[in-house]
């Protein structure tokens, strides 16, 4: 079935204290969506963020993020008084995150409501420690040792912690059992808000793709506690870390230095880790799409002193046994494969097996003068694949248009048929509507025709991820816009609006024409 949705990370929502959150913010976006023809809303990972606030670099897999948190439904619930939260300063401009004032101001207040919980804790608490119990005692363990040591990543802690024991942990959760409990409660508080936003979601018709970075930090739980995943010595120091080697956009490469999967031992174990990461995620998210999809063919990897990722080697990886395991444990996933970039026969061969949709990026194609990038021109899509103008990792349309040569801008245009290019934007999603892909996603930057200043993710930069709307930016004129788009191109989803009958359709039509070059 033909869908479009929007792409818009939670952090980005609108709201009056620093970051968009699950609460309040969050249904409204939902009602916009549902009102205007919208069936998916793709979201970035909601794991915690550490140094750079890269949603990508967290240090847990399966824990939530607390900055996303609703201060106003945790008022409601009766866990914080309105004064201790909303005089504060949040923001230093309102269309950016401010990372440090959430890392003091926003933390004390959640520790202050997860204290309020704790008291009195609600009849499901314990239920939630229980169910998840497989990751969340080393989690909160982690993150009170972590404090404990000023927030130094574990490789720089003293001995006594630094090498996980299973034998000790008990000690040590004695040890540091107010930070623990607080923690644990904190992550009760995050879940129950997520379950609420989900459920209301597809309450509305609205569908969650969420995302899942193949690697995980080195600064992570999931490293500290389980290094046997991992190619680690016995010390849990790293043998070698992950890397992309040099291309036409990194001279370099890019030295990601996550620690790599030991996929000989995780084929012993039935793949055990990764079906369970799985299973948790798609139980949150209703769609996901799992990052750096080839790498489960083929990584790359440097050793861990290496200045750059100029020197590398390629390695094998699991493959499409990993899925087959996967299918047989849990069935089939409704699972997006990112698989942009070079492909080699074998990648191609792995994507063919799996069949999970692949990804289709408008801005990889329109280049004047070659033959590379058809791939990612629009007639070429299959349908079995998710199209984008551009992703948060790439530049916003009008970023991406600014940056060309003449040469390249007047191939867009004449690819587009658009010579007005204040109206370029539209005339690029029109072209995205119109392919064959059976789902296609918009980023809201590129609805309202901003420029590189809302870019969300430069790859390889510190100062990403902060970008957020304003409230009023994102309004119905404009969504009413992509709804007529979405139409036209049968993606709503009903699909079956008859033109011959008089209907909102008319004023769909009235309200874009000037938008359409």
């Amino acid at each position: 079935m033909r869908k479009n949705g929007v792409m818009l990370h939670i952090t980005s929502l609108p709201g009056p204290y620093g970051i968009g959150s699950m609460g309040q913010p969050a249904r409204d976006f939902i009602d916009l969506l549902e009102r205007n023809g919208q069936s998916i809303w793709q979201i970035l990972p909601i794991n915690p963020t550490g140094y750079g606030d890269s949603p990508y670099a967290s240090n847990s897999t399966f824990a939530g993020n607390p900055y996303l948190i609703d201060l106003d439904q945790l008022a409601f619930d009766g866990l914080l008084q309105w004064h201790e939260f909303q005089h504060e300063q949040w923001y230093t401009y309102p269309d950016r995150v401010d990372f440090p004032i959430l890392a003091n101001k926003r933390m004390n207040i959640l520790k202050t409501a997860a204290w309020r919980l704790l008291q009195n804790p609600p009849a499901d608490y314990q239920r939630f420690l229980m169910a998840n119990r497989d990751w969340l005692d080393d989690y909160a363990l982690f993150m009170a040792i972590k404090q404990a040591h000023g927030g130094s990543a574990w490789r720089d802690w003293p001995q006594e912690y630094k090498v996980y024991d299973r034998k000790k942990t008990a000690e040590w959760t004695e040890r540091f059992r107010n930070e623990v409990n607080m923690c644990k409660a904190i992550q009760f508080l995050f879940f129950r808000q997520w379950n609420a936003m989900k459920q209301y979601a597809n309450d509305h018709h609205v569908e969650i793709l969420g995302d899942i970075p193949i690697y995980v930090a080195m600064d992570s739980v999931d490293a500290w506690s389980h290094p046997e995943l991992f190619l680690m010595d016995e010390q849990s120091n790293p043998t070698v870390v992950a890397a992309v080697p040099p291309d036409a956009f990194s001279a370099e490469g890019q030295l990601w230095g996550n620690p790599v999967y030991d996929w000989a031992y995780h084929k012993k174990t039935g793949y055990h880790w990764w079906i369970r990461r799985i299973q948790r995620m798609a139980n949150l998210y209703d769609i996901l799409r799992i990052d750096h999809f080839r790498g489960f063919d083929s990584f790359y990897t440097v050793e861990t002193d290496a200045p750059n990722a100029l020197h590398g080697m390629w390695r094998k990886g699991p493959g499409a046994d990993l899925f087959r395991e996967m299918k047989k444990a849990i069935g089939q996933q409704n699972i997006i494969a990112e698989d942009l970039g070079i492909l080699t026969p074998s990648v191609e061969k792995m994507l063919e097996e799996v069949g999970y949709p692949g990804m289709k990026v408008l801005e990889f194609g329109l280049f004047a003068n070659t033959t590379e990038g058809q791939e990612y021109l629009p007639f070429s899509y299959p349908v079995n694949s998710v199209a984008y103008a551009g992703t948060h990792d790439n530049d916003t349309i009008y970023g991406w248009f600014n940056g060309l040569s003449r040469e390249d801008k007047e191939y867009v245009r004449e690819y587009l048929d658009s010579w007005d290019d204040s109206k370029l934007n539209w005339k690029m999603l029109s072209t995205l509507l119109a392919s064959p892909s059976d789902t296609t996603i918009v980023m809201v930057q590129d609805l309202l025709g901003l420029g590189s200043e809302s870019r969300m993710n430069k790859p390889g930069e510190l100062g990403s991820w902060q970008w957020r709307l304003t409230p009023g930016q994102l309004n119905e004129d404009t969504m009413r816009h992509l709804r007529y788009l979405t139409r036209v191109y049968r993606r709503l989803p009903d699909q079956r609006i008859d033109p011959r009958k008089k209907n909102v359709v008319d004023a769909e039509i009235e309200s874009v024409t000037d938008v359409q070059g």
